[in-house]
């Protein structure tokens, strides 16, 4: 159900009993009409439009414009026929009108339909026809005009908020809804075709020979549909002579997520998604698992950080041997950026890495080390022999792009 639809049915309630309440106080003033019979003739035209036209406010698809502009028409009708039928005297002591309180749910019709603007322009016609009624602008015409103009333009803006929250709550269940039907294709996908393809790069490298190589393209095509199914980002195939598909699919995440360029350092700084550059580094031996939105940093900063984890990715190959396996886990925290590497290899014995930088071997210490360093960011190792090694890369969002901003000065 609508969230205004309550207010449709307040709203023929408040008809019918205006009308009542109208019908009243003709009665009680019927001797002190100077024409009664002229209010009775008007009443009864009131009480007939009011019975036949109940259900065109029910709802907002049955209450037409057209519908309004007579509804408040017969409203305006009573409240200038009043002189035609009352004493000026009674007129002048504030004797209501007609319609009485009825003139109300016109206005409210207005409000509830077309929001805040139909409703100040309905009650901005009431106050005119009421002015003129009275013959001026008495004190108490001028608080009771004022009450109904306040309370149309606040109903209607009421009704806004509550159309735009309606809006915004359907386009959440659509989000919901398409999400668990992403979530139910992607089972579907891993219980069959992904299967399919793990069993065929096995075969083809217990086989060998060509079916060695197709093996090879299926485990490709494996990791490229597992990242199309869990976030929508495709890793391009890593063959030598494999040819980017012009028409192939593109990152989900839309304008949103600029490309990065093929060289971030002689890029113009703008903004890089860093999922881009860390997706290829997926393959049969390495799972990348990154967010749903773009993680954006400085091209430079970007690329610096990626060739960091390529270089731990090498360490990974070198020291736990080409059967390691390896992930990546790439996060986006509100001041910093972290990505960390992790593998399943026999692990760094205690102060290896200390002795490997005092030996010259300075892959640690300036592929990594001293990349995040120079990004204002750190470089923590964890690792227990046995247990496989972890690499934990962070660079803070403000002082990377302090840093961007000092190199450019640099050059």
């Amino acid at each position: 159900m609508s969230v205004e639809q309550p207010l449709w049915q307040a709203l023929t309630a408040y008809r019918v009993l205006t009308l009542l309440y109208a019908l009243g106080l003709c009665v009680y003033s019927f001797d002190d009409y100077d024409h009664p019979l002229g209010a009775v003739v008007y009443l009864a035209v009131l009480t007939l439009w009011t019975a036949l036209t109940f259900r065109m406010v029910s709802s907002a698809e049955r209450c037409t414009r057209q519908f309004l502009v007579g509804d408040l028409g017969i409203a305006v009708t009573g409240i200038l026929l009043t002189p035609l039928v009352d004493s000026h005297d009674r007129i002048a002591d504030g004797t209501p009108t007609l319609p009485s309180i009825w003139t109300m749910g016109a206005v409210l019709g207005f409000a509830i339909k077309g929001g805040w603007r139909w409703g100040a322009s309905a009650s901005t016609v009431v106050c005119a026809a009421n002015v003129i009624e009275r013959g001026g602008f008495a004190q108490d015409t001028v608080h009771m005009l004022m009450l109904v103009w306040v309370a149309s333009v606040a109903i209607g803006y009421v009704v806004e908020v509550a159309r735009a929250s309606e809006r915004t709550l359907a386009r959440a269940l659509r989000i919901e809804a398409a999400t668990r039907e992403r979530e139910r294709l992607a089972r579907d996908i891993h219980d069959s075709v992904l299967q399919v393809l793990a069993m065929v790069q096995r075969r083809g490298a217990a086989i060998g020979g060509e079916a060695a190589e197709l093996g090879r393209m299926a485990g490709e095509q494996e990791i490229a549909l597992r990242t199309l199914v869990s976030t929508g980002l495709v890793t391009p195939p890593r063959g030598a002579d494999a040819a980017p598909d012009p028409d192939g699919p593109t990152d989900a995440a839309g304008p949103s997520a600029p490309p990065c360029p093929p060289d971030p350092e002689r890029s113009d700084g703008g903004p890089c998604d860093l999922r881009a550059l860390l997706a290829p580094h997926a393959g049969s031996r390495v799972t990348f698992s990154e967010p749903g939105a773009p993680v954006l940093l400085p091209a430079g900063v970007a690329g610096e950080l990626a060739a960091a984890v390529g270089a731990a990715l090498d360490n990974v190959r070198v020291h736990a041997g080409e059967d390691a396996h390896a992930w990546i886990l790439l996060e986006d925290e509100p001041d910093a950026v972290m990505v960390t590497v992790r593998d399943d290899g026999p692990g760094i014995p205690e102060g290896r890495l200390a002795d490997a930088e005092a030996e010259g071997r300075l892959g640690v210490a300036l592929s990594i080390r001293g990349r995040l360093r120079d990004l204002g960011g750190t470089a923590a190792w964890i690792s227990a022999p046995g247990q496989g090694t972890e690499v934990e890369l962070t660079v803070p969002k403000a002082p990377a792009k302090k840093a961007k901003a000092k190199g450019e000065a640099a050059r």
